[in-house]
């Protein structure tokens, strides 16, 4: 007896995630939230506030430090122990790790490494500003470990700025190399999401969800659906493409108390979901 009542909070648990999530998971679409958004605190304090935030899916960044019970930062290089600690914290706070970056390898060593962190993490992306050099490269690295990049958008004049540059990139190379659709930084690029999201049509990887205050390189992040990221005309195209995937919320603003706004931005995202 002692075991069945063990077993049914969490079986209730993840019936009633599944409810919220409604529409999205038939999509095959993940909400979740880039660790980067609380990087003013320790990897096992993002985690917690996700999970106030009702987010399951995790996007992870080099560098975050770990807290918990675990010494150093977040770090591909790490070794397989500290790995296996690390999948069990994710495992303890009921959290996936599906992504991560943005990172820019340096040589091919370096590359490799990224890949194996990738493959032993059960990470499904990896969010990346590859060098032009080294992109036939990656183009094989997907091939071989079966695993996604998707090549981020930093504002102009970064080098994968525009949607025309990601997709001379990644054309006559690997079907799982595509684009990271940061539609905040399309917006402070004086791009329009929609638009651009349409360019990219079958080769979005994932998305870094924002929505900005103003069209402008000075733009901050606001709350989901009271700016200029157009966020239901993305999911709207978005399932018009047969998209599926993770949406990374990103908010860089509030920095010390921005849980309110990213619960209020995950709860605008599934009412939206739900509504397509």
């Amino acid at each position: 007896m002692a075991t069945t009542w063990a077993i049914q909070p969490a079986q209730a648990q993840k019936k009633a995630a599944k409810e919220k999530e409604g529409k999205a998971e038939k999509l095959g679409w993940m909400l979740g939230a880039q660790a980067y958004t609380f990087n003013r605190f320790t990897l096992a304090q993002a985690l917690d506030k996700m999970d106030s935030c009702g987010i399951h899916y995790v996007e992870c960044y080099q560098g975050q430090t770990l807290g918990g019970d675990l010494e150093g930062k977040m770090d591909y290089n790490m070794d397989a122990a500290k790995r296996e600690k690390l999948l069990l914290m994710f495992n303890q706070k009921n959290k996936k790790l599906v992504a991560f970056g943005v990172v820019s390898p340096q040589d091919e060593a370096d590359w490799r490494k990224v890949f194996d962190f990738a493959k032993a993490m059960q990470i499904q992306v990896i969010t990346a500003e590859p060098k032009k050099e080294h992109l036939d490269l990656v183009s094989t690295l997907c091939d071989q470990y079966q695993i996604k990049v998707a090549i981020h958008d930093h504002p102009n004049p970064s080098p994968y700025w525009h949607p025309d540059t990601v997709l001379a990139a990644i054309e006559g190379r690997s079907r799982l190399l595509g684009a990271c659709a940061d539609i905040g930084h399309w917006v402070r690029s004086g791009l329009d999401p929609v638009e651009c999201i349409q360019k990219l049509k079958g080769h979005v990887m994932s998305l870094h969800v924002k929505d900005m205050n103003e069209k402008s390189p000075k733009a901050h992040d606001v709350i989901w659906g009271k700016g200029y990221s157009n966020i239901p005309g993305v999911l709207e195209t978005l399932k018009a493409q047969g998209f599926k995937g993770l949406f990374s919320a990103e908010y860089e603003y509030n920095w010390l108390n921005s849980v309110p706004d990213v619960k209020a931005s995950a709860a605008f995202w599934r009412e939206t979901v739900n509504k397509l």
